[in-house]
């Protein structure tokens, strides 16, 4: 192996979401991008060292708490500002979430420093990274576009939406539309549903959908379907099942998904909770 890829450790996927065309985490040391463009747009957190980039012809860094954000078509470069290199996370998005209305403010001011952004990002990485999650991960994007359109779009035009919350008060439009939504969720318990296809049989905005069902019931769509599932497993584990099986019957990608989700609201590994009913 060469000595510059050993300086090198990458990993790269397609989740299952839609908006994102590509995940990239990197590390990177004593190596420089030279300049090239994206066909997407490109959202970068930086979590080790700082990275300095030429974007139409102005000098930008990536300090931290920083989001940067790169616009398609327009070309750029990338190199260590430290001497130790820098670990990057990046997700590729499509024009969906962000259209090319918004590429001209991007150039003007890519990097965002907005902790509570920076946050975001980095626990929408989390959710890509684990495969089951996609509903997670599809909501946590919806904010994200919203809260990146709102430092893009000219002042005057409004503000972004940050939360899942709707606000004091809910309208019976609202709990509506977020009691159909739990519908949908309980009917489709094990095999699940898409963000988009579940605004389209409820007849809503995804990011109305969300909103509303945070509103009404205090906990975000994808937190309700877990809890769920994880209720299910319960009994089934208590029935006796493995948990591989529970896993199958349950809605969940695989075992280590079920005990993730499982530990995280039982506070014990799901074999250790089945065991514990032989114990009484």
């Amino acid at each position: 192996m060469a000595a510059d890829d050993r300086q090198r450790d990458v990993s790269a996927w397609r989740p299952g979401v839609p908006g994102v065309v590509e995940v990239f985490h990197a590390r990177f040391t004593g190596y420089a991008y030279p300049m090239h463009v994206h066909d997407a747009w490109t959202l970068l957190i930086v979590d080790d060292g700082a990275v300095r980039y030429d974007l139409d012809r102005h000098e930008h860094g990536t300090p931290h708490d920083t989001v940067s954000l790169l616009p398609p078509h327009v070309p750029h470069n990338g190199s260590s500002a430290t001497p130790h290199g820098f670990r990057k996370r990046v997700i590729y998005l499509d024009s969906s979430l962000l259209d090319d209305s918004l590429i001209g403010p991007a150039v003007d001011g890519p990097d965002l420093a907005d902790p509570v952004l920076r946050q975001r990002v980095g626990l929408l990485h989390t959710a890509l990274e684990r495969p089951g999650d996609e509903l997670e991960a599809a909501s946590r994007l919806l904010f994200i576009g919203e809260r990146l359109r709102g430092h893009l779009r000219p002042r005057g035009r409004g503000g972004p939406a940050y939360g899942y919350g709707g606000g004091a008060g809910t309208g019976r439009g609202e709990r509506g539309i977020a009691h159909r939504l739990r519908e949908l969720l309980d009917a489709r318990l094990v095999e699940g549903v898409a963000l988009e296809e579940a605004a389209r049989l409820v007849g809503a905005h995804p990011a109305h959908l969300v909103r509303a069902f945070g509103a009404a019931f205090g906990i975000a769509p994808h937190q309700y379907l877990m809890s769920r599932r994880v209720g299910r497993a319960r009994r089934l584990l208590l029935d006796g099942r493995s948990p591989a099986e529970v896993a199958a019957e349950t809605g969940f990608y695989d075992q280590s998904h079920l005990t993730r989700h499982f530990k995280r609201l039982v506070g014990v590994a799901p074999g250790r909770y089945r065991s514990s009913a032989g114990a009484r």
